[in-house]
């Protein structure tokens, strides 16, 4: 049989001669073991019946033989001289009997069947001796006179004027066996008339109920397989209707529930599947009864490629899987210890991840059968409270040398230097120097801190490009100026125009230049860079400084991060800038990335999206900020 089942059709093949085998198989064996019951059922009443015809004929022919004799003792022959006994036993075999009269003595007087002179004494036969002993005697036996078994009846009685006679009568035994015979006959004729007839019939109403049965077995292999249709119904109203009717309720049943649970299956793979946590699950003897994607990922396994990862390493032992000794001790205390285990473990070589994991126990009934853990990503909150430490130390570091600065000034001016017209306003000066830094440092903090909480309102309006540099540039120029910076801009003048907030973008593209000046050594140049490329706008603002290592590239937009501190605070620089930069630009739904090689400049480039409203909403018209 071949069974192909879908979810929209089932198709199934079944080869006819398994069945038709197991019918005629069926069928032989019933019909051998009928025969042999009804074969047995005739040998035995064949035996009991033979025996009881032969009994009662023979109880018969004693009976015929008896009502001879009293009929023929009454007339009894008048002498025993010849020919008078011979007349006598001729007129008594009349009957149909052989009749021979025979003495006291035991000799033979007269013989119906031969010549009493040539016979032997009877006295030693057996119903003679009864006969002569009690008055009669039965006997049935082989004749030697006539070679043949007979039935003999012996009858003592008294003639006129003689001694005690005895007249047998006798019958050939094979005129009882022939009728037992022809008996035997007809009961045989008889019962192979009613074994054709009922083995025909027999025969039709067996292969009715074995057809049905077979389509009830053919049934059974196709629910057994999965294939859940229903048998005809039977118009009968039998017990093969009733178990058949049974089945298909039965197989209904099974259908429904296999089919829930699948779907429960199938929703519980999707929701695991779909977990970003990992999930994994072993059994008693360490060997994985399940893992997810995330599962996967998080513990780095390889076996395979995405959708038969979890295939490829079901039924597998642990240690073969999972090589994270972290994790395989888990899995161990859960299984070893039955209760719940957590810990933290770090995977990854060069990008590492922290995970939160949770080892628990499976139990059934009193014992554990497995172990299921579960893996969450905490890398974002572990890097959240290390930039929250960062940030303390880095905030405290920033305004602890202007807090001392201005603190020593003043104690100085206090200690008696206000006299010093000349220092006191040297100090006074280096006071408000650094007051002005920790204002611009307080400022930026208190702006970073509204970015980050999206509490920054953006003036939404398809701004011009040039509205965006060349503010910027003006800005800049006399401290590029003043350190021998070449500053120059190469754009088209007819780029589409940018919806955003041409404030917070202009900040955005001032920082950048700031940061460029700051980090530009004397003789440099600083170059901005605009064009229109697939639906957006790119903003580069590149320069010949001092450049930035690789390592530091990803971490230069973060707060108070500096490639060069030592000059970044000569020259005033919060390390904020960069970090404001990069959330004011993903504000806008853009996105900023660096360029760079040590000893041979920087390349800021700044993504804006044009959307929908460039060059179609007027002057001041609003679009909903991303959120940052």
């Amino acid at each position: 049989m071949k069974h192909i089942r879908g979810n929209a059709m089932t198709v199934v093949a079944v080869s006819e001669s398994p069945a038709g085998k197991t019918r005629n198989r069926l069928f032989w064996k019933t019909a051998v073991l009928c025969l042999c019951l009804l074969l047995l059922m005739l040998l035995v009443l064949d035996l009991f019946v033979a025996r009881g015809i032969r009994a009662e004929v023979r109880a018969g022919a004693f009976s015929r033989l008896e009502a001879l004799a009293h009929m023929a003792v009454r007339v009894p022959p008048q002498s025993l001289r010849p020919p008078v006994p011979r007349e006598w036993v001729g007129w008594v075999s009349s009957g149909g009997v052989r009749a021979t009269l025979i003495g006291a003595g035991g000799e033979v007087l007269a013989d119906t069947e031969g010549d009493a002179s040539g016979m032997e004494n009877h006295r030693d036969r057996p119903e003679i001796r009864q006969a002569i002993a009690s008055g009669s005697g039965r006997a049935t036996r082989h004749s030697d006179t006539l070679g043949q078994d007979l039935v003999y009846l012996a009858v003592r009685f008294a003639a006129a004027g003689e001694g005690p006679l005895v007249l047998r009568l006798s019958v050939p035994l094979g005129r009882l066996d022939s009728a037992v015979r022809d008996f035997r006959r007809r009961l045989w004729g008889t019962s192979f008339l009613m074994l054709v007839l009922i083995g025909g019939v027999s025969l039709l109403l067996f292969r009715r109920v074995s057809n049905r049965i077979g389509r009830l077995k053919e049934f059974s292999r196709r629910v057994a397989e999965g294939d859940f249709r229903p048998m005809p119904v039977e118009r009968s109203n039998d017990e093969l209707a009733e178990l058949s009717e049974s089945l298909n309720r039965t197989a209904a049943r099974l259908d429904r529930s296999i089919r829930t649970l699948t779907e429960e299956r199938n929703q519980s793979s999707a929701i695991l599947a779909s977990m970003e946590e990992g999930v994994a699950v072993i059994d008693s003897g360490q060997r994985v009864v399940y893992c997810n994607r995330a599962f996967f990922d998080a513990a780095g396994i390889e076996a395979g490629g995405e959708g038969t990862r979890d295939a490829g390493c079901r039924s597998r032992p642990i240690v073969e899987v999972l090589h994270h000794p972290d994790l395989l001790a888990l899995f161990r205390k859960a299984l070893a210890g039955g209760e719940t285990v957590r810990g933290e473990v770090v995977t990854g070589s060069v990008r590492t991840r922290s995970y939160a994991a949770t080892a628990a126990p499976v139990r059934s009934g009193p014992s554990t059968t497995g172990a299921v853990m579960v893996l969450h990503d905490i890398t974002e909150i572990r890097r959240l409270e290390r930039a929250r430490r960062d940030f303390v130390a880095n905030v405290s570091h920033e305004f602890r040398t202007p807090l001392a600065a201005i603190q020593g000034f003043a104690e100085t001016l206090l200690e008696g230097a206000l006299e010093d017209r000349e220092d006191s306003r040297r100090f006074v000066r280096i006071i408000h120097a650094h007051a002005l830094r920790l204002g611009r440092l307080t400022e930026d903090l208190l702006k970073l801190a509204r970015i980050e909480a999206g509490r920054l309102s953006l003036e939404t309006s398809p701004v011009a490009v040039s509205r965006i540099i060349d503010p910027c540039l003006e800005t800049t120029r006399m401290e590029a100026d003043r350190k021998g910076l070449v500053l120059e801009a190469d754009y088209a003048p007819d780029l589409p125009p940018v919806p955003g907030d041409v404030r917070l973008l202009q900040e955005a593209v001032q920082n950048l230049l700031d940061n460029a000046v700051r980090y530009t050594p004397p003789g440099g140049r600083i170059r901005v860079y605009a064009e229109a490329v697939r639906g957006e706008v790119l903003l580069s603002v590149s320069d010949t400084g001092i450049g930035i290592p690789r390592a530091d590239q990803q971490r230069v937009f973060e707060r108070f991060y500096r490639a060069d501190a030592a000059r970044s605070r000569e020259s005033g620089g919060t390390g904020l800038g960069l970090a404001i930069a990069k959330h004011l630009v993903e504000a806008h739904g853009g996105c900023i990335r660096v360029e760079s090689e040590l000893g041979n400049g920087s390349t800021f480039t700044l993504s804006l999206p044009l959307g929908p409203a460039s060059g179609t909403t007027p002057e001041g018209g609003g679009v909903s900020p991303p959120a940052p």
